[in-house]
């Protein structure tokens, strides 16, 4: 791995933006060698610090040379990959990807509180609604809420740093009321106890023209995995069994 003026030809260009090699980046990448010939060179665009480790050591693992390593505008770098051969593995990796399943467990600790436990994390789980402004943990309304604003600004900066767009300041709040909470409590039967509607804003300081941002958030919502669940009613099957 050399920096270099004379670099060589690339036959495909990669936008990774701020996405590192653990979520999702190297199936972009294998992906977009895939066209390629045999001795075919990809060029990377990335701005994320740690694909500067990680890259190297993929493509001593799998067979490919990273032939050059040259600055780009910005925090970016610029990587040359040059295909060694077929990927074989690749349709099989797409189908892992598509067919994974995350997981959580949430276990009960106590009056109207829980702990839930996903992957390394774990966090305290308050009332499913609470009214109380001072309950020691969000409820569960809140969290499903946080998740899809969490969703929605990770996805935009994302898309904004493929593009080489400098955000300098990113949030989104959001706002949504139940059908009727009454159902909940079993004081009401008519309605029901979920969200009516969520509403909210976007606001973004960044270095691009209003369109741009405007498609950038289309775009955004469209493939947020959060958005698109609560938009499509995702059926839910939980069966009780004995502890």
């Amino acid at each position: 791995m050399t920096a270099s003026t004379n670099l060589p030809q690339a036959d495909a260009v990669c936008e990774g933006g701020d996405l590192d090699c653990g979520s999702g980046l190297l199936l972009i990448i294998r992906n977009a060698m895939e066209p390629l010939s045999s001795g075919g060179v990809l060029e990377l665009r990335s701005r994320e610090i740690s694909v500067k480790e990680d890259l190297p050591a993929w493509c001593r693992l799998v067979g490919h040379t990273l032939v050059a390593v040259e600055p780009a505008e910005g925090k970016a770098l610029r990587y040359f990959i040059r295909k060694k051969g077929r990927d074989d593995k690749l349709s099989s990796d797409l189908e892992q990807a598509r067919s994974h399943a995350w997981l959580a467990r949430v276990r009960w600790t106590g009056e109207m509180r829980s702990q839930a436990f996903v992957r390394n994390h774990s966090f305290a789980v308050g009332q499913p609604a609470s009214f109380d402004t001072q309950d020691p943990a969000p409820s569960a309304v809140e969290y499903l809420l946080a998740a899809l604003g969490g969703c929605l600004v990770a996805g935009f900066q994302w898309r904004a740093s493929r593009r080489e767009i400098q955000i300098q300041n990113l949030e989104v709040s959001l706002k949504a009321q139940a059908d009727n909470v009454l159902v909940f409590l079993g004081i009401e039967e008519s309605g029901h106890p979920g969200l009516r509607e969520i509403e909210g804003s976007l606001y973004v300081d960044a270095d691009a023209e209003d369109d741009v941002l405007q498609s950038l958030w289309e775009e955004t919502q469209l493939r947020c995995p959060v958005t698109q669940s609560l938009i499509r009613q995702v059926p839910i099957h939980i069966q009780m069994k004995r502890a």
